[in-house]
């Protein structure tokens, strides 16, 4: 189908080919019988969405969510969320439960010539009640009203914003878990948020907390934050909560024996996984290696570039091992280590895996493609470390927790060894503690910083930054108002240093609960905002709490934030020389790659600023050096070792 729209072809699919179909597992206007004929096979998916079934209308509700789900008829379009990229804009629109004779399909109009133009059509699937729009040869210098309608009344208005390629600062606000402790509106975060004005929006996880009733929680996450999402591009990537399960280590999409999920796998029947996963990301730029993992469980890493920043989007647990069976158990559960002579060498054993095997491929190639780049980010659920000591109480104080990133350690070295050659920072959810850290590899302070958003409601499951001896670690940050900052290492022996952290002033997660809309206690729940400058390469972490007073400036933020680096602050190894200085003769801001050609490690990949760049280097070499507009495609010089301040190279760039 092509479209004619402002003088350009738009050309727009019904159908995203293998990935969608595997998304989908069930025909998308097939119309099933909660009872008789339940959308989820199997005893496990007896119980599951059974707020948002097809046949709640035959029966009273109870339960709030049961309630909430039943709209009036005006308002069954609940919600839209769209990204751009590369010239593909894509959207769902999620849509409240229809009744048997509505018809279940969904237009897309655009507002031209002061009139709204109808520009595509898309089925409505069920289980889950959303629909999916897929439009080519996007402009995405331009902003564009839209309206998703239903029916002959209901509707759900919007604006698609340029990309904001020619704004020095990026700002992206980062968020998770949404605790279904507090069921009430999210007005005091949102309100924030629309006078900050972020540029993009990154949810990080667990929208849900209704384990088996992901639809109806998902329709109050969007009721919720609708004012905010509905005009700016939206990043929502679904964690162990959105799919029902206390924690996830997905093992490549095997079958999970329970809940808990430390066995690894997947708990819920695949057809519930592929819904969650098409509600949430959908909307996602398309995988970059679509092929669905065991059970055919669909994929989602993919990456999006907003303004010039570049978001490498991740699924941190979809490939991880579980504990159970590969470890010995070393505490109330397989993944929570309280033997006091745990050796953490001893768990990270070989074969254990993080990101899996097609992720590492997909960073490594995406750390060395800058086009439309200047600075670049991995975003993802969780840690790259265990940055909390007390968990649920300060009562309970764990030795290492296998839930975070921080094992197998191997692994979470050999990710942030890739994204330090890009100087990529990360940000993630889940930990419900809000901290900045700076990860080391062979050395502390060697790779890049890591922020853990707070979560939006903390009320769920309380932690604490507090080390046994309560001393500060070496080298503390100075000027930090918190008493621990510096160098430590984590339980699982990984290095990293506490730049700052934002523990709850409660100490159990029942009082916690208790005083979850009392802006006086803190919490340390909230949102996170990080600025990208280009023009300087500056990065600055910001943390809001839930009730703060946007009129109070930084003071309103917690202590601590904000914390200002520089980019290159993401690589924080100590040159030990230097190669000749790159002048370049017709090309500003090149891309330069250095390669120890000792062992073929690529030392970093990275877009300078200017044209004069001198390499520095960490051995004696020898090394090579490629270059490029936007990727290192041309070898300029080999064998180099470094060399006295004064040696320099010409440098043009074939093709410029």
């Amino acid at each position: 189908m092509v479209l004619s729209f402002g003088g350009s072809e738009r050309k727009w699919c019904w159908s995203y080919g293998a990935w969608l179909a595997g998304l989908l597992l069930i025909t998308p206007c097939q119309r099933l019988s909660g009872n008789e004929n339940p959308p989820f096979p199997g005893e496990r998916g007896k119980q599951l969405d059974l707020a948002c079934r097809d046949d709640i209308w035959s029966r009273e509700p109870k339960t709030f969510l049961e309630k909430f789900v039943r709209v009036s008829r005006d308002q069954v379009v609940a919600f839209a969320l769209y990204t751009h990229e590369n010239g593909v804009l894509k959207i769902t629109a999620q849509l409240y439960p229809l009744k048997p004779e509505e018809p279940r399909e969904v237009r897309l109009a655009f507002w031209q010539d002061g009139d709204w133009r109808e520009v595509a059509r898309a089925p409505v699937i069920y289980p889950g009640w959303s629909a999916h729009f897929r439009l080519t040869a996007w402009d995405n210098t331009r902003r564009v009203r839209y309206r998703v309608c239903h029916g002959e009344k209901a509707s759900f208005e919007g604006v698609i914003r340029p990309d904001p390629r020619d704004k020095d600062e990026i700002v992206v606000a980062s968020l998770s878990c949404n605790s279904n402790a507090d069921r009430g509106d999210r007005q005091e975060i949102v309100e924030k948020l629309i006078k900050q004005d972020p540029d993009l929006l990154f949810f990080a996880g667990d929208q849900s907390y209704d384990h088996q009733e992901h639809t109806a929680a998902w329709l109050l996450w969007g009721w919720q934050f609708r004012e905010i999402i509905r005009d700016r591009p939206t990043i929502t990537i679904p964690d162990d909560h959105d799919i029902g399960q206390g924690n996830l280590w997905g093992e490549g999409g095997i079958v999970a024996d329970y809940p808990a999920g430390d066995s690894g796998g997947y708990y819920y029947p695949p057809e519930y996984i592929n819904m969650v996963h098409r509600c949430q990301t959908s909307h996602l730029p398309d995988p970059v290696d679509p092929a669905p993992v065991a059970q055919s469980i669909s994929v989602y890493f993919t990456r999006l570039r907003v303004g010039g920043i570049d978001f490498a989007i991740i699924a941190d647990r979809q490939f991880k091992s579980g504990p159970k069976g590969k470890i010995p158990k070393m505490g109330p559960r397989p993944d929570h280590v309280t033997d006091p002579n745990f050796d953490p060498k001893s768990i990270d054993l070989p074969g254990l895996q993080l990101l899996g095997n097609r992720q590492m491929a997909f960073l490594q190639r995406w750390t060395q493609d800058w086009q439309g780049a200047v600075m670049k980010v991995m975003l993802s659920q969780t840690a790259l470390c265990g940055a909390a000591h007390l968990h649920g109480s300060k009562d309970n104080r764990l030795i290492a927790d296998l839930d975070c990133n921080g094992w197998p350690q191997s692994e979470r070295n050999r990710v942030l060894r890739v994204l330090r050659q890009a100087a990529a920072c990360h940000l993630c959810g889940d930990q419900h503690l809000a901290v900045v850290v700076q990860h080391g590899i062979e050395e502390f302070r060697d790779g890049p910083f890591g922020f853990t958003n707070p979560a939006i409601v903390n009320s769920y499951y309380g932690r604490w930054w507090s080390p046994a001896d309560e001393k500060p670690g070496g080298r503390p940050i100075p000027g930090s108002p918190l008493p621990w900052t510096g160098d430590y290492f984590d339980g699982l022996g990984n290095r990293i240093t506490m730049f700052t952290y934002a523990n709850p002033e409660l100490g159990t997660n029942a009082a916690l609960r208790k005083a979850q809309r009392d802006p006086a206690v803190n919490r340390g729940d909230g949102y996170a905002l990080v600025r990208f400058r280009k023009s300087d390469r500056s990065i600055r972490f910001e943390c809001w709490p839930r009730f703060a007073d946007l009129s109070q400036g930084d003071a309103a933020q917690y202590p601590g934030w904000p914390i200002k680096i520089h980019m290159l602050d993401n690589d924080g190894r100590k040159p030990t020389g230097h190669l000749p200085e790159l002048q370049f003769q017709n090309v500003t801001d090149p891309v330069v790659q250095v390669i120890d050609e000792s062992n073929s490690e690529i030392l970093y990949t990275r877009r300078i600023i200017g044209k004069r760049f001198r390499p520095p280097v960490f051995s004696n070499g020898p090394f090579t050096i490629k270059v490029g507009r936007d990727r290192p495609d041309q070898i300029i010089a080999e064998h180099l070792t470094p060399t006295p301040a004064e040696s320099a190279l010409t440098v043009r760039i074939s093709g410029q």
